[in-house]
């Protein structure tokens, strides 16, 4: 029964599905530890509505968001340029 599940089709499948449930779990484990508006033990969800923007401000630009802010959106810039742009004709 094994045998006919696990077969090298089979693994871009286990690959693509591992990766999503990586991102998830990293997502969750991200929430639960470092989210200012998560509180898991009793006495900081006692403290009701906390104001406290320089830690949502820090939660919320995290390097890779640093990193992308000022980059163009494309995935190959140098080859969009190289097929888009009129000067090079």
């Amino acid at each position: 029964m094994a045998s006919r599940w696990v077969r090298p089709e089979v693994y871009p499948l286990f690959a693509a599905v591992g990766v999503a449930v990586g991102i998830c779990g990293f997502q969750l484990v991200r929430n639960i530890c470092i989210n200012p508006e998560v509180r898991v033990n009793k006495q900081t969800r006692a403290a009701g509505v906390l104001e406290n923007f320089s830690e949502g401000e820090k939660y919320t630009e995290h390097l890779l968001r640093k990193f992308s802010r000022n980059r163009s959106p494309e995935i190959m810039p140098t080859i969009n340029s190289f097929f888009t742009d009129p000067s090079r004709n």
